[in-house]
């Protein structure tokens, strides 16, 4: 670091602050002058982002890291072209139609959902058959030749190394669980950073830590970072090189973090249309991919939860089959298959394609009762919650542009009820979604975690509403967040 770092620091920000006042002014007046958003969604909007440099944030300049396999996917591979489409919800007004910006093979479009309001109910023409969810093969190619990938060690891509704290409480660095719900920022804003972050974890994947370490909650002993997993974390002390500091559980036995890994990997790939990027973390999403079979017990094409809190959620037991870790399971299959015709790897595109669709008839059969998904498969208090986060695999799913998990009744049935129970019977909808809720009308109070309000599911779930055209319960679910965190009336 220069001795000067400091002085050149406070030099560049008298000589530029009224640049930078007028860029920002520049960048927030479009919202703040659309009268057709709420006040409270502006102030959140932009408050909300106080995180990326109050939380604990390091940006340190050096080479941005490639995966050590960079080499192993040949970039003259043929590549599929499946009309990829990145959705990002955008609330227009409370009873407006959603409008999505859409990126299709690198093209923007903006599309209208066709939406008819009669009073409080939302019409769409929408029909419950069953549609194709896997992209199908394209008959146009075309090739990704060397020349034509940005190398991600050009000085144009190398952005440093990132890293924020998980919260002032949780001293981890780039919390992978949690990014999950905090990167669409991120990628909106600085998405150099976004893809970034996601190659530290892609090489990370493939690396492995043999020192030993004693798990807390069980007791047990294992080792620090198993090849093919997804890390929890990038390490508190020594970030990047001593990885998962989070010693409560094994999380090399975690359901959610590879999947979720593949799920950021092909939203960024998708939106930036980043061929390098993709070419360079495609060994790291085949082996994460690879890595959860061994938690498909019996062989239906779905991974089970282990019967401990095998997830973020890591006091909430699961047993069996769930709403949460196969729903993202489901997505994650989808998004590789997609990626996989992308990058020409044809033979692991279709292994994750009919798995998906017998993974799909075993998910269905198991966990839906006829107005959502239960919590999980096994027979404790809690396997019928109402889990709020039981779409967060259909929530990536819409925003990447791939076709729908399940029919649109069923996302909308099982949304409507979240709404109904985790939103509405909380302080009438003014705290934001709880995680669990009996189909009772009481709060899942099984454990800590059951009982609370996430402000990153909360978002998620309103995000998941407005793709899915409800847009007035999304807004006022979001807003339970505000009143809570926010306002003069909550606990902010």
């Amino acid at each position: 670091t220069s001795e000067r770092a400091a002085l050149n620091i406070v030099h560049d920000a008298l000589t530029n602050y009224k640049q930078w006042e007028e860029e920002i002014e520049k960048w927030q007046s479009p919202i703040l002058r659309d009268d057709r958003l709420p006040e409270w969604y502006k102030f959140t909007l932009f408050n909300e982002l106080y995180f990326l440099v109050a939380g604990g944030t390091v940006w340190i300049d050096s080479s941005l890291p490639a995966t050590s396999s960079k080499n192993s996917l040949h970039q003259s591979a043929a590549v599929e072209n499946t009309n990829v489409n990145v959705t990002v919800a955008k609330g227009n007004s409370r009873r407006g139609a959603a409008v999505e910006n859409s990126v299709t093979d690198g093209y923007d479009t903006t599309s209208r959902k066709g939406l008819e309001y009669d009073g409080e109910e939302i019409h769409t023409r929408n029909t419950c058959e069953e549609k194709p969810v896997i992209p199908q093969e394209s008959n146009s190619h075309h090739s990704i030749h060397k020349d034509t990938l940005k190398d991600p060690q050009d000085e144009t891509d190398d952005v440093g190394r990132f890293l924020y704290l998980e919260g002032v409480e949780y001293i981890m660095w780039c919390t992978y669980d949690v990014h999950f719900y905090a990167s669409f920022a991120l990628l909106e804003l600085f998405p150099k950073i976004e893809l970034s972050i996601q190659r530290e974890f892609a090489k990370a994947v493939l690396s492995e830590d043999g020192r030993r370490v004693k798990f807390l909650a069980e007791g047990n002993w294992g080792i620090r970072k198993v090849r093919g997993a997804v890390p929890h974390d990038l390490g508190t002390h020594d970030p990047w090189h001593e990885m998962n500091a989070y010693n409560i559980h094994d999380t090399s036995q975690w359901k959610d973090l590879n999947p979720k890994f593949v799920l950021q990997v092909y939203r960024d790939f998708a939106a930036t249309r980043d061929f390098s990027f993709g070419a360079d973390v495609w060994p790291a999403v085949r082996a994460a991919m690879e890595y959860m079979e061994q938690f498909d017990r019996d062989s239906d094409g779905l991974i089970e939860n282990d019967g401990f809190p095998d997830q973020t959620y890591d006091t909430w037991t699961v047993h069996g089959i769930s709403a949460y870790c196969g729903c993202l399971w489901l997505a994650a299959l989808q998004a590789a298959a997609a990626m996989a015709l992308q990058l020409g790897d044809k033979p692991f595109a279709e292994k994750c394609k009919s798995k998906f669709f017998k993974a799909k008839l075993v998910f269905e059969e198991k966990l839906w009762n006829g107005s959502y998904f239960n919590y999980d498969s096994g027979s404790s208090s809690n396997s019928k919650s109402i889990q709020a986060d039981q779409l967060a695999g259909q929530w990536y799913t819409a925003s990447s542009g791939l076709p729908s998990l399940f029919d649109d009744c069923k996302i909308k049935s099982s949304l409507h009820k979240i709404y109904d129970f985790n939103v509405m019977k909380v302080k009438g909808g003014k705290m934001g979604a709880v995680n669990g809720m009996h189909p009772n009308g009481k709060v899942d109070e099984s454990c800590m975690q059951s009982r609370e309000i996430w402000t990153g599911v909360t978002y998620g779930v309103a995000a998941t509403m407005i793709l899915s055209g409800m847009e007035e319960q999304a807004f006022t679910t979001a807003e339970g967040i505000f009143t809570a965190g926010w306002s003069e009336e909550g606990y902010g």
